[in-house]
């Protein structure tokens, strides 16, 4: 049986770090939660010379104080798990703010290997590092890489299979601290601590981060400082330090100050750095990206070819799997009428839950399948959080987090990745804005029924450039909605969710070249795949209810419920039947106008019509207009989630009072902006 070791993956955000753990474990790796935890860590095994490691990638975080239940799973995981040793990984670009963090790690006493990543990186600024003086200030061994090109990594895994011979360098801190640490530090030695560093555990009984001292006793099984002993000796430490001027808060600053100073030290005495005037091409860059005006032209052009490229690119392959289920169907559903299964029950799965799989399928994976890797290509470009910085401060006036903007791209391609992506911010008051807003923004879901009745309605003339102006349409009604996301986000953060702004740190990482394989496979597999897995295990069950509506009791069900909401949709300038299709496509917004054109029809089977003539000879001949139109492409973007998003709110809530108001915060509004444009509208008409 080959000798299993765990090894904890750390470091900063944006320092390659996910590189590096792809670069170990290929596609051996799963996500999968830290017991007892509910933030994802990835895993991954790789063997080496008869070893097999279990790497453990911990989210990135800036420091082992916690800002948010992200950092709080990395410090736990790091101070507490029973990992064999931590790689640590920094930029080598920005290395004293990592050594930061670095010394941190280096006080809990564990077996720690330092990989200086981005070392080409840094050679393009100018910027060289002495790995061995490195090695010899911190008392680890230290690694060079460029893990994107896979250098380094061979040396990493020999690193991590050595034992360290070096001693790690305790920070000294200053005298009054040192002496206070005694007071503690002769009692641990009778203490069952299982592994835990000694003077990082004095430390800690001195600083009294009860956030801290919740996982310590989980760890322990009891309070340490229950211990009379060593109670005593605390609150001895403490007296001490408050004689010499020294309280709490003041003790924590002193400590972080000296971090810092030890980082500055050694970044300084190992960094070395070829030119006196090193103006980064990454400054010029951002000098326009996030320029007061230019940033929302760059902003803007993004925005456009993104969907122009989705729009443009998601055509012919959308077809073509719409083709592929249509003659699937015909060949299941001669199979099933070969083996006896009645045709009643026949239909209802095939022309039923298979038609709406294979619609949805259709629809929905082309475009996700374009949308997620030019996002993720913008995250390894570093767009994205320029994104971030250049929205912060339109967030920040609403009382909530720029990090939302992050969610809202993400929301793009599909709400309940957004809804995910918004464990990236670290107040709970506002990811739940962020999740609360984030079907404000239209998915990809959604686009084609927006996109088809913009071509019907405004370019109907127009033969050249349909797609350019498809795309800029398009482009108007997101930017509308992101207005209407700041403005609701503000009113949520004055009554349902009063709070505090919070406080993070937004980085701005180096521009890098993305490594296409990488994004192709992490989008369609992270991103893709799980979304489509679970629209599909929507999508069948709802297909078959949706035909039993259209085929039981001569359309009794159906017809009473578009009856019951013809009177509000003549409000919002809509009509029974669209409102009736909306509540029928909740399963996937894909079904929605499909279902409406198969009600206008009077037919039994949801009907795939691709002719944008077809669709319109339907839609004239219901007394649909510009109005109707547009009111139909508001309600599409604001209504209630489908049910994909609906199940990923509940999961990251946990809460059906969170549940119940997404689903009607979005509906309501969606209500009201109708009946404004029906408003303005028919005002107009009447005064013409």
């Amino acid at each position: 049986m080959t000798e299993k070791l765990k090894i904890a993956l750390a470091g900063n955000p944006n320092v390659g770090k996910s590189t590096v753990f792809n670069a170990l474990t290929g596609l051996k790796q799963h996500t999968g939660n830290w017991t007892g935890k509910t933030v994802e860590v990835f895993t991954g095994e790789y063997k080496f010379n008869d070893k097999t490691y279990e790497i453990v990638d911990v989210p990135g975080t800036y420091s082992l104080i916690p800002h948010s239940k992200e950092e709080s799973v990395a410090r736990d995981f790091l101070c507490f798990s029973e990992s064999d040793k931590i790689l640590i990984v920094c930029d080598a670009t920005a290395l004293e703010r990592n050594l930061y963090f670095v010394c941190q790690i280096l006080e809990l006493n564990k077996e720690t290997v330092l990989c200086v990543n981005l070392l080409d990186e840094a050679k393009k600024k100018g910027i060289e590092i002495d790995l061995d003086l490195l090695s010899y200030e911190l008392g680890v061994t230290v690694v060079g890489a460029s893990a994107r090109d896979n250098d380094g990594i061979s040396e990493i895994k020999e690193a991590l299979e050595k034992r360290n011979t070096k001693k790690i360098k305790n920070i000294k801190y200053q005298k009054e601290i040192e002496e206070a640490l005694e007071y503690i530090f002769p009692y641990l030695f009778k203490m069952p601590i299982k592994d835990l560093d000694k003077r990082w555990l004095s430390l800690r009984l001195l600083d009294g981060d009860e956030d801290l001292f919740l996982s310590l006793n989980e760890y322990l099984g009891y309070d340490l400082r229950e211990n009379e002993f060593i109670g005593s000796a605390i609150k001895k430490a403490m007296l001490f330090l408050n004689e010499n001027g020294i309280d709490k808060e003041q003790l924590s600053e002193l400590v972080a100050e000296n971090l810092y100073n030890n980082a500055t030290i050694i970044s300084d005495q190992v960094t070395v750095s070829k030119t006196k005037t090193n103006i980064s091409k990454d400054l010029k860059i951002d000098k326009f990206m996030t320029g007061k005006y230019s940033s929302y032209l760059v902003l803007g052009v993004i925005l456009f070819l993104v969907f122009y490229i989705t729009i443009v690119g998601a055509n012919i392959p959308s077809t073509a799997l719409m083709n592929f289920f249509t003659k699937a169907e015909a060949v299941i559903f001669s199979f099933f009428s070969d083996l006896g299964i009645s045709e009643f029950f026949n239909n209802m799965l095939i022309k039923g839950g298979f038609r709406v799989l294979g619609w949805v399928v259709s629809v929905m994976l082309p475009p996700m399948a374009i949308f997620f890797p030019l996002f993720t290509i913008l995250e390894d470009l570093g767009v994205l959080p320029r994104v971030t910085y250049v929205l912060d401060s339109k967030f920040q006036k609403a009382n909530t987090c720029g990090k939302q903007a992050l969610t809202i791209c993400m929301g793009f391609g599909c709400n309940c990745v957004g809804v995910t992506g918004a464990r990236i911010i670290d107040s709970k008051r506002e990811r739940l804005i962020a999740i609360l807003t984030n079907s404000f923004t239209p998915c990809n879901g959604r686009f084609p029924a927006i996109i088809k009745l913009i071509s019907i309605f405004f370019i109907s003339q127009v033969s050249a450039g349909s797609e350019l102006l498809s795309a800029l349409f398009l482009s108007v009604v997101i930017v509308f909605s992101i207005a209407v996301t700041l403005f609701v986000s503000n009113i949520l953060s004055k009554t349902l969710l009063k709070g505090e702004k919070s406080h993070y740190i937004l980085e701005l990482p180096s521009y890098r070249k993305p490594q296409i394989t990488k994004v192709i496979t992490r989008s369609l597999l992270n991103r893709t795949i799980f979304v489509l897995g679970r629209a599909v295990a929507v999508a069948f069950p709802a297909g078959i209810i949706i035909w039993l509506l259209l085929n039981l009791g001569d359309k009794v069900i159906l017809n009473s419920i578009i009856s019951f909401f013809t009177p509000l949709g003549k409000l919002m300038g809509l009509d029974g039947e669209i409102l009736t299709s909306f509540v029928l496509g909740i399963p996937a917004n894909e079904i929605v106008l499909p279902i409406c054109l198969m009600t206008y029809s009077e037919n039994k089977e949801l009907i795939s019509i691709e002719s944008a003539q077809a669709i319109s000879e339907i839609l004239a001949g219901n007394n649909w207009s510009i109005k109707t139109a547009i009111c139909f492409i508001m309600f599409s973007v604001f209504h209630f989630p489908c049910a994909t998003t609906l199940i990923t709110i509940f999961k990251e809530t946990k809460s059906f009072k969170w549940l119940l108001i997404s689903f009607l915060l979005p509906t309501a509004l969606g209500v009201i902006i109708c009946m404004f444009f029906n408003f303005v509208f028919s005002f107009f008409e009447y005064v013409v």
